[in-house]
């Protein structure tokens, strides 16, 4: 599934449907070919995706910690991160908030 992120306030958000499943997931929606995220809930979506990042970032660095303190050669992150595939809907979200309009997608 292709997941296309949309809102009056900003262009829309394209996601292939892993990444999407990814994102609706960590707002705690469950993934969906339909849905809303209406403006009084658009402050908890972010956050909670922005804690998602957060904490995907953190296990990743102690993954490097890891690897460090038994001298083996520091993992690299492959392909593109969370965070990288989060900030255009973050974005989005973020403008929806500001210009108070509802974000939705597959509609």
């Amino acid at each position: 599934m292709i997941y296309k992120f949309r809102s009056k306030a900003a262009a829309d958000v394209i996601m292939m449907g892993p990444t999407g499943d990814q994102v609706l997931r960590l707002m705690g929606r469950e993934p969906s070919a339909q849905g809303l995220v209406d403006v009084e809930s658009l402050n908890a979506a972010i956050s909670a995706l922005e804690r998602g990042v957060a904490e995907d970032e953190a296990a990743f660095a102690r993954l490097q910690l890891e690897a460090e303190e038994r001298g083996e050669v520091l993992p690299v992150r492959q392909g593109i991160s969370l965070r990288q595939r989060a900030w255009p809907l973050l974005e989005l979200m973020r403008h929806s908030l500001a210009a108070r309009q509802d974000m939705v997608w597959g509609v």
